[in-house]
């Protein structure tokens, strides 16, 4: 009886826990649309692109232009996955996508972590307004990038 009990204890806590990312989610929508960078060097451009693909997930991309060259492309996505919510990058340079774990949540920004991964370990997502500061950092290296939304 005691196992019952015990056992349905933990199927109720990890139906709470999963349910309270699936709740946190819509706290991002903010961050639909199309994000242009506005701190970039002489004749290169760049944006992040976002969209719902389902209640409980965003795709998103992120392009880096000089003059009409792609010379960085991104598949970013945001996902409630288990009992967390993860922003999932996938870019050239690696393997495979790389999963960052949402550590904080606002309805202004947030903030993911994976302290497994080189660089960055950090990234966190700031608005204030139609601006967006996206900041990524680990060992001992930081960079901001400021966007516009458009």
């Amino acid at each position: 009886m005691k196992r019952v009990l015990l056992s349905c204890m933990l199927s109720i806590l990890t139906a709470v826990v999963s349910g309270q990312a699936a709740t946190d989610f819509p706290q991002l929508k903010w961050l639909e649309g199309t994000w242009k960078k506005i701190s970039t060097k002489p004749g290169r451009a760049g944006y992040e692109k976002w969209e719902s693909s389902t209640p409980s997930s965003m795709k998103g991309t992120g392009i880096t232009l000089h003059g009409k060259d792609t010379v960085f492309s991104e598949k970013l996505e945001l996902v409630v996955k288990g009992d967390a919510i993860y922003y999932v990058a996938d870019v050239p340079e690696n393997k495979a996508p790389v999963w960052f774990k949402m550590t904080s949540i606002s309805r202004n920004g947030f903030t993911c972590e994976n302290n497994e991964h080189d660089f960055p370990k950090k990234i966190v997502y700031e608005r204030e307004d139609k601006k967006l500061k996206v900041t990524v950092s680990g060992n001992g290296k930081s960079a901001s990038f400021l966007f516009e939304k458009g």
